[in-house]
C-alpha cells in the first residue's frame, strides 16, 4: 500500500480537511476552520501543519473558551452538518476550553478539541504548565474534558490516529450522538513522523442518516393520542435539526394538536401559527403553560424536557397526565415515565401522522387554545409597551429590535434575564433566526458565538444580545470579529450588574445581594455609586463602531446607520434593572435556606414547601 511520511500533526489536519458530509443527498465538507492560540504545546505540531493546508483556515481567537464558543456558533447555522477544530497549548489554554466543550456536548452540538498534552516520552518532566498527580502520572489536566466529550482520547503514539479518527468522526456526525469529541496530543507525538496509508488522506462523505421509528412504538403513541380529549406537543431543538417544521406543522394542523416550543425549538413554528402558544415552562407563556396544567397527554418531539421545560416537574397538573416522547437519542426518550420513540423527528412524525389518521381535538379544547393564545397576545402588548420611565424596559427594547430585524435576521443570547424575555416575547419565522443557548446558560457565549454564525451565513445579520456582565466576562474576541472582517452587531443593555440573578435573590428573600455592579461605600459594602464604565469607548477600542442610545427612538433612529455598516458594531443601551416581564405562571426549583434569621428568607421558605408539594416525584407518579 502507498503511504505518505508526515507528522502525526500533519496527518490530522489533512484527514480532517478531507472530510465530507451528506444527508437527504446534499453533500458539503465538514470542517469549515480550526480556531486557537499557539503556545509551545501546539505550535510546532498542529499550528506547522495548518500552516502548510490552506485548505483548512486557521482563525487566531483572544480565548480559547471563545473559540469553542464559535465553533457551536457555526455549527448551529449549519445544522449540525458542519463543524469546527479548535486548539490550544498545553496546560491552561487546554483548560480555557473545557466550559465551551460543557456547552457543546449539552447542547448536542459537535465541536473537534485537539487540546495540546504533556510529553509521551516522560522523561521531560515536569513540563511547563503540567499538572502532576501523585500515583497517576498518566493524569493531566486534559482528563478534565473526559465528562464533557462524548468520545476522549489521548493519542500517545502517532499510529492511533488511524483507529482514533474515523472513530472521532462517527461520533461528530451523529445525529443522536454528537458532542464535542477531544483528542489530546502530546507535543511530541504531534511532532513525530509515521508512515500515513494514502487511502487513510482521500476524500471521505459520511452519511448523516434519518433513523426510521419502531412501527409498534410508533403504534403505542398513536394510542394514546386517540386516546386523548387535551394533547399538548412540545417542540425541541431536535425539531430544527431535523429539518421537521414543516412535518410539524402538518401534523399539528390536521389534528387541531397546540404546539409549545422550548428554547431550542423556539422556531420549530412561526410564532404566527395558530397553533403555536409560544414557549413553555419557567421561561414560557401563560397559553402554553395552561394549556400544559391541564393536558392529558404531552407529546415531546426531539424535547429532553429539561427542569426549566418542565417547571421543575410542577407543570403538568393532571392528574392521570400521560407523557410520549419521539427523540433520535435514545437516552432522551424515557424522560418522565414516557412511552418512547427512537427516531429522526421528520421521520417519527411522519410515522405518527400515518397512525393517527383522522384524530381531530375536541371542539372545547381547540376553543381554549385559541382564547388563550388571544388572551396572551394581549398580555404581551402590555409588557412590552412604554412604562414612562426614565428608562426603558428590557422588554420594550426587544420589542423595538424585533421589528427592526428582517425574517432572515438572526439574534443571539445566552444568559442572564434576556433569555427569558425572548423565549416569552421574541416573534421568529425563519428556522435559524432565532438562537438561544439555553442548556448550559453560558455567559460570555453570545458574542464569539454570533462570529461563528456569521462566518457561516455572511447573508445574514446576525446580532447578538449581551449585557454588561456578560460583556465584560468575556468582550475580547470583537477584536477576532475585526480581524475576520465579519460584521456582527451587538446589542449591549446596561443594567447595572447581574439583574436576572439579582431578581431570583430577591424572590428567594435576600435582596439581590452581590448582584449589581457598585463600587465599594463607606461601610464596606457593594453599595456605592455605579461602575463607571465605558462600555461604548471599551467597544471602539478593539476596533468596532460604537454607539451610544438613550430611548427607543433613538435606536429606531440608529438602526438604518447599523444595517449600512460594514463594520462590527456595538450598540449600548441603559435599560431599567427593576423593569421585569414577570412570571407566566411556573415555578423553578432552588432550595431557599431553610434555616435563616431574615424573615423575608423565612418568608421565601415557606412559599418553597407549598411549591415543592406539587412535585413528580419519580416517573409514573399518579398526582392526587
Amino acid at each position: 500500500m502507498k503511504t505518505v511520511r508526515l507528522t502525526a500533526a500533519q496527518a490530522l489536519v489533512r484527514f480532517l480537511a478531507a472530510q465530507h458530509v451528506e444527508r437527504d443527498g446534499v453533500t458539503q465538507r465538514f470542517f469549515g476552520r480550526v480556531a486557537g492560540i499557539f503556545g509551545h504545546g501546539n505550535v510546532a505540531g498542529i499550528g506547522q501543519a495548518l500552516q502548510e493546508t490552506p485548505a483548512l483556515p486557521f482563525v487566531p481567537v483572544r480565548n480559547e473558551q471563545a473559540a469553542v464558543h464559535m465553533a457551536v456558533g457555526w455549527a448551529r447555522m449549519r445544522n449540525r452538518l458542519g463543524a469546527w477544530a479548535c486548539t490550544s497549548s498545553v496546560g491552561p489554554g487546554a483548560t480555557n476550553m473545557v466550559t465551551g466543550a460543557a456547552l457543546a456536548t449539552i447542547n448536542r452540538l459537535p465541536v473537534l478539541l485537539l487540546p495540546g498534552d504533556v510529553f509521551a516520552r516522560r522523561h521531560v518532566a515536569p513540563l511547563l504548565q503540567q499538572l502532576e498527580v501523585e500515583g497517576c502520572p498518566e493524569a493531566t489536566v486534559n482528563d478534565c474534558f473526559r465528562p464533557v466529550s462524548r468520545f476522549w482520547d489521548r493519542i500517545q503514539r502517532p499510529e492511533q490516529l488511524l483507529a482514533a479518527l474515523p472513530e472521532a468522526l462517527a461520533v461528530l456526525t451523529s445525529p443522536a450522538r454528537c458532542g464535542a469529541v477531544t483528542l489530546a496530543l502530546p507535543q511530541d507525538v504531534q511532532a513525530e513522523a509515521f508512515d500515513v496509508p494514502a487511502p487513510f488522506l482521500e476524500e471521505r462523505c459520511w452519511h448523516v442518516p434519518r433513523p426510521r421509528p419502531d412501527r409498534d412504538a410508533v403504534g403505542r403513541v398513536a394510542a394514546l393520542l386517540r386516546a386523548s380529549r387535551r394533547p399538548l406537543i412540545i417542540a425541541g431543538g431536535g425539531v430544527i435539526y431535523s429539518e421537521a417544521g414543516e412535518a410539524l406543522a402538518a401534523f399539528a394542523e390536521a389534528r387541531g394538536v397546540p404546539v409549545a416550543v422550548t428554547q431550542a425549538g423556539k422556531a420549530a413554528l412561526p410564532s404566527g401559527h395558530e397553533l403555536c402558544v409560544g414557549g413553555v415552562g419557567v421561561t414560557g407563556t401563560r397559553a402554553a403553560n395552561h394549556l400544559a396544567r391541564d393536558a392529558d397527554l404531552v407529546l415531546g418531539v426531539g424535547t429532553r424536557f429539561s427542569d426549566f421545560t418542565t417547571a421543575s416537574a410542577t407543570l403538568f397538573q393532571d392528574p392521570g397526565v400521560r407523557f410520549a416522547s419521539l427523540n433520535v437519542a435514545e437516552a432522551d426518550t424515557g424522560r418522565l415515565g414516557a412511552v418512547a420513540v427512537t427516531g429522526d423527528a421528520r421521520e417519527a412524525l411522519d410515522a405518527l401522522a400515518a397512525a393517527t389518521a383522522g384524530y381531530q381535538v375536541p371542539e372545547a379544547w381547540g376553543l381554549r387554545v385559541g382564547a388563550l393564545r388571544r388572551a396572551w397576545a394581549d398580555e404581551a402588548r402590555t409588557i412590552v409597551s412604554p412604562r414612562g420611565g426614565a428608562l426603558p424596559s428590557q422588554p420594550e427594547v426587544l420589542a423595538a429590535l424585533n421589528g427592526l430585524l428582517g425574517p432572515r435576521d438572526v439574534v443571539v443570547n445566552a444568559a442572564g434575564s434576556a433569555p427569558g424575555d425572548l423565549h416569552k416575547l421574541w416573534e421568529v419565522g425563519d428556522p435559524f433566526s432565532y438562537q438561544v443557548e439555553y442548556g448550559y446558560s453560558c455567559m460570555g457565549y453570545e458574542l464569539p458565538a454570533s462570529l461563528g454564525m456569521k462566518l457561516a451565513a455572511p447573508d445574514r445579520e446576525v446580532v447578538a444580545l449581551v449585557g454588561d456582565g456578560t460583556w465584560l466576562m468575556m468582550n475580547g474576541d470583537l477584536a477576532t470579529a475585526v480581524q475576520e472582517g465579519a460584521k456582527i452587531v451587538v446589542v449591549l443593555l446596561d443594567n447595572h450588574g447581574y439583574a436576572s440573578i439579582g431578581g431570583l435573590s430577591a424572590g428567594l428573600g435576600s435582596g439581590g445581594f452581590g448582584t449589581e455592579a457598585r463600587t465599594r461605600g463607606a461601610g464596606g459594602a457593594l453599595d456605592g455609586p455605579v461602575l463607571p464604565v465605558d462600555y461604548a469607548a471599551n467597544a471602539a477600542s478593539l476596533g468596532a463602531e460604537a454607539l451610544r442610545v438613550r430611548s427607543v427612538d433613538e435606536l429606531r433612529a440608529a438602526w438604518p446607520r447599523v444595517r449600512a455598516s460594514r463594520r462590527t458594531t456595538v450598540l449600548v443601551m441603559e435599560t431599567d434593572r427593576e423593569a421585569r416581564s414577570g412570571g407566566c405562571d411556573a415555578w423553578w426549583d432552588v432550595p431557599v435556606a431553610e434555616v435563616s434569621r431574615l424573615p423575608a428568607v423565612q418568608a421565601a421558605r415557606q412559599d418553597y414547601e407549598a411549591r415543592r408539594v406539587l412535585q413528580r416525584r419519580f416517573h409514573g407518579e399518579v398526582k392526587e
